[in-house]
């Protein structure tokens, strides 16, 4: 890599140092300054005051994270050429560039597709107009480049993305029980007929990584808190495009509109989603909620104004679906509470969150002991590992007597 770089001063490792080249082009580009305008955590401020972190900065440190991981694995012989060490660097920076405004509230309204998608359109259109520089990157991040560990870095269960937003979150938020041994665990990576181990000696830093990320996902990214405001904030966006196409004239920025205002099932070219799409941030879904709290639609109005003043709904988790009786108190509450201006489509939410540390039925986590045996972390490990899915239940409705 060029021998020059730029210097940007993270709060949660220091100094992260980026080669001049490709890499800077990449972070210097307006699509990827994009993210700075689109918060990591969503509504998570609502909850934890400090999470005001971007993605900008988590693939920032995503990137660093890279670096190490590199650096390590030639340090142990580990062939990898500067031009792989570029590309797999290029595809972690680019890994969440897909990702629109508030998390995926967008995802679940207004845009009919999962962000990974539109990160990898986003990654094509930006090789053309880096001339195909490009190419590898893609061919990482698609998991169709011959050496598996390097997309195993770039998307695994020890991956640089989780080991990323699992430190920078519980840096942010506050929540101590996410930190993890990044440093340490970075440091017994190695690689094994082709695929990605760590050495015995960091199990114990493993399974503290996996004991965190559950941790991190009910405290912090399934707080009932949280939940609630995301799904009030998906329903502000279902009731405003349902106005949109009865014909109702609503305020909101230009590219929110052009979404809002799109025929269902209506075809579009790529390029043409993707130019409204990445000129989408926090901004535009923050002034459009400001607008619509003035609404004279009541559910419009009540949603919107609810998430500016945060006057969220309450949250009710079940080890089980909602009770159907329990689930018709509630909506005779709020007939009683709001008459013929409740539409409980809005109002009354019920679904369900679901969260598994460890996936043991997918790309594994793999430890290397020293007589040269591999085996996953969940068969040699003596502390539970949650591999088993653990779903709740929630019931999500408007606090009434206010």
């Amino acid at each position: 890599m060029n021998g020059r770089k730029k210097i940007f001063n993270d709060p949660v490792y220091g100094f992260v140092s980026v080669p001049v080249g490709l890499l800077l082009a990449l972070i210097d580009h307006p699509w990827f300054q994009r993210l700075r305008r689109i918060r990591q955590l969503g509504l998570a401020p609502f909850v934890y005051p400090g999470a005001l972190h971007t993605r900008f900065h988590h693939a920032l440190g995503a990137l660093h994270l890279m670096q190490e991981s590199i650096e390590t694995l030639r340090q142990k012989g580990v062939p990898i050429t500067d031009g792989e060490a570029e590309a797999a660097c290029a595809a972690i920076l680019l890994h969440d560039i897909g990702h629109g405004p508030f998390s995926h509230a967008l995802e679940h309204t207004l845009v009919e597709m999962h962000h990974e998608q539109i990160s990898l359109w986003i990654m094509e259109e930006l090789n053309k107009q880096f001339d195909g520089k490009l190419e590898l990157a893609i061919s990482i991040f698609n998991d169709q480049y011959p050496k598996k560990f390097l997309h195993q870095l770039v998307s695994g269960q020890l991956d640089m993305d989780r080991m990323d937003y699992l430190n920078r979150d519980s840096f942010f938020t506050g929540v101590s029980e996410g930190v993890i041994g990044y440093d340490r665990i970075i440091k017994m990576l190695d690689v094994h007929d082709g695929q990605l181990v760590v050495e015995e000696k960091g199990i114990y830093s493993v399974e503290k990584f996996l004991i965190a990320r559950r941790l991190m996902y009910w405290q912090v990214y399934l707080h009932k808190t949280g939940v609630a405001a995301e799904h009030m904030l998906i329903n502000t966006l279902r009731r405003a495009r349902t106005l949109a196409l009865e014909g109702k004239v609503l305020e909101a920025p230009r590219h929110l509109n052009w979404f809002l205002y799109r025929k269902p099932g209506e075809q579009v070219r790529n390029d043409e989603l993707l130019s409204h799409f990445l000129r989408l941030d926090d901004n535009d879904i923050t002034a459009a909620v400001k607008y619509w709290s003035e609404s004279d639609d009541f559910i419009l109005s009540f949603l919107s104004g609810g998430i500016l003043d945060r006057r969220l709904f309450r949250l009710e988790w079940f080890s089980e679906p909602v009770p159907p009786e329990y689930e018709q108190q509630i909506r005779e509450m709020a007939a009683r509470e709001f008459g013929d201006k409740a539409d409980s489509r809005y109002l009354i939410i019920t679904g369900s969150e679901s969260n598994r540390a460890y996936d043991d039925s997918r790309d594994q986590i793999r430890i290397l002991f020293k007589n040269g045996t591999v085996l996953p972390v969940d068969k040699c490990s003596d502390v539970p590992l949650y591999t088993q899915l653990v779903t709740k239940f929630f019931i999500c409705y408007p606090k009434t007597g206010r």
